[in-house]
Parts: structure tokens; sequence; C-alpha cells
């Protein structure tokens, strides 16, 4: 019996490794990388060994959670759209329900890693939890799911002021802000992707609400995230090495406009992937400013 159970778990195993999008790590690296922004600027540089660790896994508990509830909601969605009509929910691999137990165990476990922390990152925690739970679920009542992201996937910023300082200093809201606004330019870049079949089946999302509008609003958003960046690198007397990476991310986003320019699905997701390099490269700028002292 023990080893049927086991040559089952072992069978199982890649459908719910998918199901989490391990296969897939380009989400996990978009919401690590604001959060090692966050954690150097409110540490001032290397933040603490414990709340690196601490930030790290649960940066990946809860995009594993954010893809397990985003795909339980999508369930019905998913089957009639070509790229995601074998995910393991649709195709019949994991079950509804086991989709939600394991939805569970993922905050459970992220939560256990905040309880080492303090009371005002542990409060900021159930914001967290209720933002990633409601977010999939956005796209059936209003065509801007992709901020409710945005907040979602920048309020790792608050709690690593919190877990580091133990306050919430006004200066974080303006990076805050930038997390926002990126988020929502790259999602809508994914969002082109699924355009058409989105349409076709009710979804709603910003490239729809966009619409041909959608390359000159994207543009927008981008130069406003450099400018929420440029804020925030004054609000923390950040120097040379910082600026120099906002130089090199605004290249990235002129470059990724280039990308959607005919707005064809593999320029539009190859536009999406780029975001991981803007991630790095500004947590470059910031971990070389701090260790160099370039202002």
């Amino acid at each position: 019996m023990r080893s049927f159970n086991m040559t089952l778990f072992k069978a199982r195993l890649p459908d719910f490794l998918q199901l989490m999008r391990f296969d897939k790590p380009i989400g996990t690296l978009l919401l690590l990388w604001p959060t090692l922004w966050a954690l150097w600027l409110a540490a001032g540089g290397p933040p603490s060994t414990k709340n690196l660790i601490i930030f790290v896994l649960g940066v990946v508990l809860m995009r594993a959670a954010g893809c397990v509830i985003n795909d339980f909601a999508d369930r019905k969605v998913d089957r009639h759209v070509e790229r995601t009509q074998h995910r393991p929910i649709p195709s019949g691999a994991v079950s509804a329900k086991e989709a939600l137990i394991l939805f569970g165990l993922l905050c459970f476990s992220a939560f256990i890693l905040v309880l080492f922390t303090n009371a005002l990152t542990i409060k900021l925690a159930f914001v967290a939890v209720a933002l990633a739970a409601c977010y999939p679920f956005m796209k059936r009542f209003t065509h801007l799911p992709q901020v409710v992201l945005g907040a979602a996937f920048a309020w790792s910023i608050p709690m690593a002021f919190a877990a580091e300082t133990e306050k919430l200093p006004t200066t974080l809201w303006a990076l805050y802000a930038a997390v926002v606004l990126w988020t929502v330019a790259y999602d809508t870049f994914y969002a082109m992707v699924d355009r058409e079949d989105d349409l076709k089946i009710g979804v709603k999302s910003t490239a729809i609400l966009f619409g041909d509008m959608d390359i000159v609003i994207t543009s927008s958003l981008q130069i406003l995230v450099l400018v929420a960046l440029a804020m925030t690198g004054a609000n923390f007397d950040r120097g040379l090495w910082f600026y120099l990476s906002l130089l090199v991310v605004a290249a990235l986003f002129l470059y990724q406009q280039y990308l959607i320019r005919d707005r064809n699905t593999e320029g539009c997701f190859k536009a999406f992937l780029n975001n991981n390099y803007v991630g790095a490269i500004i947590f470059i700028g910031l971990a070389m400013d701090y260790q160099l002292g370039s202002h």
C-alpha cells in the first residue's frame, strides 16, 4: 500500500508542479525583483539574512499560490482557449478541490514564514493573501484586473519595509506606485497575446480596454514608471549606479515597444518576458549603489 501511494505521488507530482508554474519561473522573478528592491532600500543596503530568506521563500510560495487560485478561477474558461486547455485543472489531471487545498497549504506555509517577522508585517500579510485570492476573479467584473495584479505584486514592498524597520515611511509609496504601473504595462503585453481568445469568451483585460491605444498607453505607463523610480531614488538619496540602471531600463522599455509594434503574439510575449531584465537591472543598480557608495 505504501509503495502504491509513493508511486501515485511521483506520478502526479508533475501535474501539481505545473499547476504552481514551477516550470515557468518568469512570474516568480517578476515578483522577486521588487521585493529585493524594497528590502535593500528599507535596510539601506543588504537586509538581514533572516528577512532575505523569509521573503525569497515567501515570493516562491505566494506566486505558486496565485497561480493555483488563478487556474481554479479560470478552470471553465481555460477549456476554451488553445493555450490553456491542457493545464492540470481543465485537463482533469488535478481536481478543483485539490487545487483549493493546495492553495490553502501554500498560503499557510507563507504565513508561517511571516510569523518570524513582527506584528506589523503579519497584519500586512492578510492583505497580501486577500489581493492574491481576489485577483483571478477580477477579469469577470472589470477591464482592469492588471491593476489588481499590480497591487498584489507590489504589496511585498510595504511588507519588506515593515519587516526591516517596523514602520511604513511615506517614501515607500512612490516605489509601490512604480511597481503597480510597471505590472499593468507588462501584463498588458501578456494580455495582448490572448486578446482575441479573451474577446470570444468574454474575459476582460486592459489589452481589450485600451484597444488601438494599447501602444500609446503602455508607453505612457512606462514613462510614469521611470518617473516614479526616479522619485524613489531621490527619496532614498540614491546615486550614480541607480540612475544609470534607470537609463538602461529606459532602453529596455524602448525595445519592448519595438517588439509590440505590430501587435503580433510572439512579439508581445517577448516584450512581457523582457521585463525580467528590467527588474534585474534595477536591483543590480541598487546593490552597486549601496556597495560602492556612489553619491
